[in-house]
């Protein structure tokens, strides 16, 4: 218990010397060290239920900036990228399976999927003021 409001004081100790440089941190941002002198990150006394929980946050974080610009699609094109990469509780299907589905070609799922992924991409140029070449 001891250990636990020692890493808790020095995670806010790390967080307001900080904040005054950056918003933003890392899970493997040193925030102290352990009784034999190692560095201690966010990431080691986090509990978590699964060892790859960064992956888990990462793919939600990348799902909720696609809903941000899925927007742009078609109802055809937003319906094979659901199906394509398995959005809103969807399976994972292949492009074949989808062509299956949909009654068209695997081909024309190809470049409808393309087509898609292409507008999503511009669209979070434009609105990123990113430089596209």
């Amino acid at each position: 218990m001891f250990f636990y409001v020692i890493v808790a004081n020095e995670i806010l100790m790390h967080f307001r010397s900080n904040n005054k440089f950056s918003k933003n941190i890392s899970l493997n941002d040193a925030i102290g060290y352990d009784k034999d002198g190692n560095e201690i990150a966010i990431l080691d006394i986090l509990k978590t239920p699964k060892q790859d929980f960064i992956e888990d946050i990462t793919t939600k974080d990348n799902i909720r900036l696609l809903r941000k610009y899925i927007n742009v699609l078609t109802e055809q094109e937003r319906k094979i990228l659901i199906k394509r990469y398995g959005l809103d509780g969807e399976d994972e299907l292949t492009q074949k399976e989808i062509a299956k589905q949909m009654n068209i070609s695997r081909s024309y799922v190809s470049r409808i999927e393309k087509r898609a992924l292409t507008k999503i991409l511009r669209e979070f140029i434009k609105n990123n003021n990113i430089d596209g070449d």
